[in-house]
């Protein structure tokens, strides 16, 4: 009888794992990747649409050109993991596994915050991109130079800069009267992060006439306003808004909160060992639905960058588990960080193999802009072709 392997998710971690179990697996094993959508989102490039939805063709790519065509795609919502019947519960119907690898991803955390669900958007999906590209386009035309819409971004992390950077965008590109706004609750942009990356970071978002309110939380939020700290002695401040997208956290995927996996009960993100098995040994969990152990009583961290690494190694040692073979361990290696605002870039402690940082610790312009394609190019030619990288190239 063959050995049923089943990868659920398709963003990087899911389709990174499929690309090394397809590799790894004996020819007699049933490789099953499950997800909702047909395509890979690179993710970290979705913010591309929200300026020009034309760019969706290049930054989703199906799972049909990723895939081998003996590994079969089941396309479906998963309600839940069932680790004592061995199967995955779909919205229409299940499928069975003899081991099983959860890729699932994050959803985006609210925090209890009254109203923050509700009335904001989010950045998670193609879907979502179009969306936000939408509410944004109608608020312009329904505005004016002398009363410009407004555009809050939630959130000074990554996704956030990022979004905000193609928002600017747009305004340039269409003379759209739109006033742009991010709102962080600590203290600088990028919060956590080296001072000299987030100086470069806030240079150039203002250079982008997008306006930077750090240092008061969001307490509520209703259909025309957000409001800003706020306590037993002060009232809070209220800023209108005319779209909202909120990009302030992640947790974990509410569909495994049944499942009997040791997780985190606040999150639902799994528990995983630094070979990625779970509680069960079956289950093998990485991304940003796991929190994979680096020892220390440190996890890895929920980026694309660490997903990419982890999928190699877990993809190989979903392998090894069918044959009985000893598992390996992950380090994650952090390779510096590159991050986008507009079409420019700034890049922070950039590592190359071999060769170790490259010098200065922060820098911009070409270099930087040229960096950031690379990565996606690299990745979108690892999973399907370098051609495929090449036509991209231009809307990375």
């Amino acid at each position: 009888m063959s050995t049923k392997v089943v990868v659920l998710g398709s963003g990087y971690a899911g389709t990174g794992a499929v690309k090394r179990l397809e590799e790894e697996l004996d020819s007699d094993a049933e490789l099953t990747w499950v997800s909702e959508n047909d395509y890979h989102l690179v993710l970290h490039e979705a913010h591309r649409c929200i300026r020009d939805p034309s760019v969706e063709s290049k930054v989703a790519i199906p799972v049909d050109e990723i895939k081998e065509p003996e590994t079969e795609f089941v396309k479906g919502h998963v309600e839940n993991v069932d680790v004592d019947g061995k199967a995955v519960e779909l919205e229409d119907g299940e499928v069975d596994y003899d081991y099983l690898l959860v890729c699932l991803g994050s959803a985006t955390a609210f925090y209890g915050i009254e109203g923050l669900e509700e009335h904001s958007l989010e950045l998670k999906s193609l879907d979502d991109a179009r969306e936000i590209h939408s509410e944004v386009k109608a608020a312009a035309e329904e505005a004016s130079e002398d009363d410009p819409a407004k555009i809050i971004v939630g959130g000074a992390g990554l996704s956030g800069i990022q979004s905000a950077g193609e928002i600017a965008g747009y305004r340039d590109d269409h003379r759209a009267p739109l006033d742009i706004t991010i709102v962080e609750g600590l203290d600088e942009v990028f919060p956590g992060n080296d001072r000299e990356l987030q100086g470069a970071l806030r240079k150039r978002l203002e250079a982008r006439d997008i306006d930077i309110l750090t240092g008061d939380f969001i307490s509520k939020v209703d259909e025309e306003n957000i409001y800003l700290g706020g306590g037993e002695d002060e009232d809070p401040e209220e800023l209108d808004y005319d779209v909202l997208l909120w990009t302030g956290g992640i947790t974990g995927q509410k569909e495994v909160a049944e499942s009997k996996l040791d997780k985190d009960e606040r999150s639902n993100r799994i528990f995983a060992e630094q070979d990625f098995k779970t509680s069960d040994d079956d289950v093998f969990a990485l991304g940003d639905s796991a929190l994979v152990e680096q020892g220390d009583d440190a996890i890895a961290p929920p980026t694309a960058q660490a997903a990419w690494q982890a999928a190699e190694v877990a993809g190989e040692n979903v392998a090894r588990a069918t044959k009985g073979q000893p598992l390996k361990t992950w380090d994650h290696k952090d390779k510096g960080t590159v991050i986008s605002v507009g079409e420019d870039a700034v890049a922070h402690a950039v590592k190359v193999p071999g060769l170790g940082e490259i010098p200065p610790n922060v820098f911009g312009g070409p270099a930087a802009r040229t960096l950031k394609k690379g990565i996606a190019a690299r990745w979108i030619a690892d999973v399907t072709t370098p051609r495929r990288a090449l036509e991209a190239w231009d809307d990375l």
